[in-house]
């Protein structure tokens, strides 16, 4: 990376896990992400394929358990740590960095439950696991529900007319899954739990949902073909389908008493991962299109020497500067706070995403006609930024949930 580090609050233990990663992105997730990004999604999902051998890797490294406390085995990061996690693993592949972070969903969800059986079932596997045997996936968008699933406190979100897709019935001591859910299920092609939100209580719409954690293995549940996609095709995803697959009743984590709530603290966790990953996506190509301008020469003279050209460095590097200093002091506050507050994890998301976009677009354009060669990773970066403005919830549909969020505080 170019950028100067100016947190003064870096302590040793951030730098030493910042090399680690830059070393580890550029030596294994950019080879590996930029050879992925030519196969078709059947290729990337083989058993032993190139992409869990990478996962393997990561497992082996403990990074699948960036996100957990020390109490439960997990890496313990403060949240500058985890800041520095997600942006350095975007700076060398967003769909590599988005599909390690996503392997944990399942054990996150298992995590908030008060009953330790679930743990035992779940979190500690997970944690304990070096070979990447156990894969999650947060199973939540449907084919007819896609950012609305994640409108919590609009008013059609308890709209009894729009119900989730996925339903789950009580049986005794069970509960009976029907429905599915859509082609978007992040890493779900090779995922063996997965945490799903569907719905419960269809008189309270949205809002009447449930979380459960799955065992993608019970009879009643299939998968899907991969999804064919524009960008981060180093991330696979697919569709999950449910016929009277039956679950334990332990599985449920939150029912509908419970559920906006926690799908407010997911969205508001989800989205500070985002907004890590696509700050060093836009750094990414804020790199290469300094590296590419300083070399190449037009009219005569370096690139960089054109004035238009400098304008155009200047401002994708204060957009890089903006994203990175509000990431930090969201993912600060709302993870150090005890009292987080969603605005701004979507504040953080979009502005993130949006810069990650302009500014590989940026640099396509100063890339001239080698931009949209595949020969350069910067064609593979622009396509990989475009995907994020739409994932983990369209950024305008997140933008009303923080702006009626906003108004509301303000009242």
């Amino acid at each position: 990376m170019a950028f100067k580090e100016i947190g003064l609050t870096l302590t040793d233990e951030h730098r030493i896990l910042r090399d680690s990663l830059r070393q580890f992105g550029q030596e294994v997730l950019r080879p590996a992400s930029i050879a992925l990004d030519a196969m078709t999604p059947g290729e990337v999902v083989q058993k032993d394929s190139l992409l869990l051998n990478v996962y393997k890797q990561a497992y082996a490294l403990d990074y699948h358990t960036t996100l957990f406390p020390a109490e439960l085995g997990g890496a313990g990061l403060d949240p500058l740590g985890i800041q520095i996690f997600f942006e350095e693993l975007g700076y060398a592949s967003a769909g590599m960095a988005l599909g390690i972070g996503a392997t944990g969903f399942h054990a996150t969800f298992a995590a908030m439950s008060a009953d330790p059986k679930v743990h035992e079932k779940f979190v500690t596997p997970y944690i304990n696991c070096k070979d990447a045997s156990i894969i999650g996936c947060w199973a939540i968008t449907e084919p007819n529900h896609g950012s609305d699933n994640l409108a919590v406190g609009r008013e059609q979100f308890r709209n009894p007319g729009i119900t989730q897709q996925v339903k789950a019935t009580k049986k005794g001591d069970r509960w009976v899954l029907n429905g599915q859910k859509s082609a978007w299920v992040s890493v779900s092609p090779v995922a063996t739990h997965a945490g799903l939100f569907c719905g419960i209580d269809s008189s309270k719409g949205m809002s009447g949902g449930g979380l459960f954690v799955i065992d993608l293995s019970t009879p009643g549940i299939s998968k899907g073909t991969p999804l064919n996609k524009l960008g981060q095709r180093d991330m696979p995803q697919g569709e999950i389908f449910f016929d009277n697959a039956e679950i334990p009743e332990e599985n449920l984590i939150f029912g509908p008493d419970k559920y906006e709530q926690a799908l407010t603290d997911v969205l508001t966790h989800a989205n500070l991962m985002m907004a890590c990953t696509f700050t060093g996506v836009a750094q990414s190509a804020l790199d290469l299109a300094l590296k590419h301008c300083t070399e190449r020469t037009q009219g005569g003279k370096l690139l960089c020497e054109h004035q238009l050209v400098q304008k155009t460095l200047f401002d994708m590097f204060r957009k890089v500067e903006i994203s990175r200093a509000m990431t930090r002091a969201a993912m600060q506050y709302n993870l150090a706070s005890g009292t987080p507050d969603l605005k701004y994890s979507i504040v953080s998301k979009v502005t993130a995403t949006d810069t990650a976009f302009e500014v590989a677009n940026e640099a396509v354009q100063l890339f001239g006609g080698y931009g949209v060669s595949k020969e350069y990773p910067i064609e593979k970066i622009f396509r990989d930024a475009r995907s994020s403005r739409i994932e983990d919830g369209s950024n305008e549909v997140l933008s009303l949930v923080g702006a009626h969020k906003l108004i509301r505080d303000f009242a």
